[in-house]
């Protein structure tokens, strides 16, 4: 180690007083302040990594007062407050897919990075699904006089109608009524056991 090193002055004991580094410390920037800017604060939103030097006690008094929304409406300031969630990144909904954005090259890009770059976006458009239905399912449809595309809320309100039709409270106690009310329970306990409602 050569001796005229700043790094042999912090191992001696007394170093001579010409060969003392003097700590440079900004003034502090408080009107009127003459002591040491020792601490920083920021300086605001709009000037990200600027500090001002304060000293201690006008530091503190700086961050008592300090509001980084301040000058934001109460939209502006919930707007960001819900981007910080993500750290302000866009997101995406789950489960939305682009209808028609489908690519000649057959790849799949649900993000769309293609398109950013320029090239044209890539996601299939969804197949319709088609549920199979068997034969106890489809008796159970023509019994209850439905279509075999029936969707769930047409097959319970059917079922309501008919319960209401065939119970023997409503035609006198009826054996034929009350025969046909048990096959259309039955008809609808299939379905709902198929996953149709």
């Amino acid at each position: 180690m050569k001796i005229d090193s700043p790094l042999f002055d912090r191992i001696r004991v007394k170093p001579t007083a010409d060969r003392l580094r003097q700590a440079t410390c900004p003034a502090c920037q408080w009107p009127g302040c003459d002591r040491d800017g020792t601490h920083r604060a920021p300086k605001g939103r709009h000037a990200e990594g600027q500090y001002f030097h304060y000293c201690l006690d006008h530091v503190r008094e700086y961050n008592q007062s300090y509001n980084y929304f301040s000058g934001m409406s109460d939209d502006a300031v919930y707007a960001y407050q819900k981007d910080a969630l993500t750290g302000h990144r866009p997101t995406w909904k789950m489960g939305t897919r682009g209808a028609g954005d489908a690519d000649p090259g057959g790849y799949r890009d649900p993000f769309g990075f293609t398109h950013e770059m320029g090239g044209a976006q890539g996601f299939e458009a969804p197949q319709a699904e088609s549920r199979a239905i068997r034969a106890t399912e489809r008796r159970a449809l023509e019994l209850m006089g439905l279509e075999m595309s029936a969707t769930s809320p047409e097959i319970k309100a059917r079922f309501k109608e008919l319960v209401k039709k065939h119970h023997p409270d409503a035609n006198g106690g009826d054996r034929s009524a009350e025969e046909r009310l048990k096959n259309v329970i039955q008809a609808y306990n299939t379905l709902k056991q198929a996953g149709f409602c």
